[in-house]
């Protein structure tokens, strides 16, 4: 038997992303984001609205950075979501996380955030199916404490998801298979 449940965004894990841009007096404003993807290799899907002051800084500057929130820093994360760019000038100073310009755009990497995209804006796409900022990924780092044997260890990031039906987050730090490999025990 199944229960029926309220229409939401209904998707889990969705992922916890800090989109950083720099605002017209050059200070920093970060935005927690769970509506975004990867629309294709190399090019990032953010459904945001207009109205927000993050999608104002990257038409203007035409560039942005994605971060992946870790579970360290799930207060700074939130407080990114629940405070409007519009309302205070200088989120990052109020959270007491720091920056530094990206390598490749005119963008700042948060520098707490283990694994960033540095992201060209490419265009703002809207619709009656949805609205977003889609952006080329020209550059990705990672902090050295999340190095293993030159590739990232997940586990190591330890970084969360929003679960849209108790609005919560949740630490996706476990491997528990292999892609393009378990399944071909059924082949």
């Amino acid at each position: 038997m199944r229960t029926k449940l309220k229409l939401t965004e209904g998707i889990f894990p969705m992922p916890v992303l800090m989109v950083a841009t720099y605002n017209e007096d050059g200070s920093v404003n970060v935005m927690n984001a769970a509506w975004g993807t990867m629309q294709s290799r190399g090019i990032v899907a953010l459904n945001l609205t207009e109205s927000h002051k993050t999608v104002e800084n990257i038409k203007a500057r035409g560039g942005f950075t994605v971060s992946i929130a870790d579970a360290k820093h799930v207060v700074e994360a939130d407080y990114f979501g629940v405070e409007s760019g519009h309302k205070a000038a200088d989120k990052l100073a109020k959270s007491g996380l720091t920056a530094e310009k990206a390598e490749t755009v005119d963008a700042p990497v948060i520098n707490e955030f283990p694994l960033c995209l540095e992201c060209e804006f490419i265009e703002y796409q809207h619709n009656e199916y949805g609205c977003g900022v889609i952006g080329k990924v020209v550059n990705v780092t990672a902090d050295e404490s999340v190095m293993k044997d030159g590739k990232v260890d997940i586990s190591a990031v330890n970084a969360i998801a929003f679960d849209p039906y108790t609005h919560g987050y949740y630490k996706v730090s476990e491997r528990v298979g292999d892609a393009f490999k378990d399944g071909l025990q059924l082949k």
